[in-house]
């Protein structure tokens, strides 16, 4: 028989029992079991683990474990909590959050280039006034990030007819994309976008990367979106982008604190759209059966899952 598998989630997070359910579903032959439920005695024997952004001293109570597996793409809480430890970890690596990703990205560069915003406001002020129509292929969406999600994104916009270019740390070369790579081409790459699609993961390395000195390589006039993490913009310099006018509209869908406090200044400023971190939701079938995958191969080899390299944070 083979041991349990512990379950652990943090107690904040409201849809445990729905996880919980879903990776049970996928693997009916394997006992997965809520921390608090584990026997004492399963608990020194327990190798690996699911997680959901959990405690630190929750994972303490697994002496001997080796590797957790996150139902989740984006592990920077994760890094950081078990940073002074020498467990391995693996972040869900899941085809269908590209392609959700990818749709919210077509969804919203399609609202702020069919000037949505603007008539969303004359609404608001009974105004009737049709604006110039610009058609895709006059108009560049930049993104910044082109791993998995940044190339299902391009591939999207691509169809619809905009130009598209993209920046990654290191070099890529997607079709029909012009690619910028390392901090040295970043302000050629801003220079160009009408439309800057944030899909990079937190890191050191891109904390605060969107300062006000890069902002100020976007060109005047144009929109941004942040799919990604919040802190990676500036607040305080995107405020001030945006209170000149040199930024349009700004689509923001993560923030440095979630949920946003009914007293930022996000929610009431004309030119941002607030979104609840939503644009691309894990899908909990797809992730669990990916994740069931991952552990019968464990299961059957020894061979732990492809895991996150903490120098780099992904």
């Amino acid at each position: 028989m083979t041991s349990p598998i512990p379950f652990v989630a943090n107690p904040d997070y409201r849809f445990a029992g729905e996880w919980l359910a879903a990776l049970r579903r996928e693997m009916p032959n394997e006992c997965i079991v809520p921390l608090n439920e584990l026997d004492a005695a399963a608990k020194p024997e327990s190798r690996f683990a699911i997680v959901i952004n959990p405690l630190p001293e929750d994972i303490r109570q697994l002496p001997r474990l080796e590797w957790v597996h996150s139902v989740w793409a984006g592990v920077e809480r994760l890094v950081t909590d078990l940073a002074d430890t020498d467990l391995k970890i693996v972040r869900l690596i899941d085809p269908q959050l590209a392609d959700t990703m990818a749709e919210a990205v077509l969804a919203w560069t399609m609202y702020l280039h069919r000037d949505m915003p603007a008539y969303a406001a004359q609404q608001r002020n009974r105004s009737w006034m049709p604006l110039d129509y610009t058609r895709p292929h006059e108009k560049t969406v930049g993104l910044l990030g082109l791993g998995a999600l940044g190339e299902a994104a391009a591939r999207r916009l691509l169809g619809e007819g905009f130009n598209v270019c993209g920046w990654s740390r290191t070099r890529k070369a997607l079709a029909g994309v012009d690619c910028f790579a390392g901090d040295s081409e970043l302000p050629a790459m801003l220079a160009k976008a009408d439309i800057l699609v944030c899909l990079l993961p937190l890191t050191a390395g891109t904390t605060g990367l969107l300062n006000a000195e890069r902002l100020g390589h976007i060109p005047s006039g144009a929109s941004l979106i942040n799919f990604a993490r919040g802190p990676i913009i500036s607040d305080d310099a995107l405020r001030a982008s945006l209170d000149a006018g040199r930024i349009k509209h700004v689509v923001l869908d993560v923030f440095d604190v979630e949920p946003l406090p009914p007293e930022s200044w996000q929610w009431a400023h004309p030119s941002v759209t607030v979104l609840p971190h939503i644009s691309a939701p894990t899908d909990r079938k797809t992730a669990s059966t990916i994740i069931a995958q991952n552990i019968d191969r464990y299961r059957k080899t020894g061979e732990i899952p492809e895991c996150v390299d903490p120098t780099r944070g992904y």
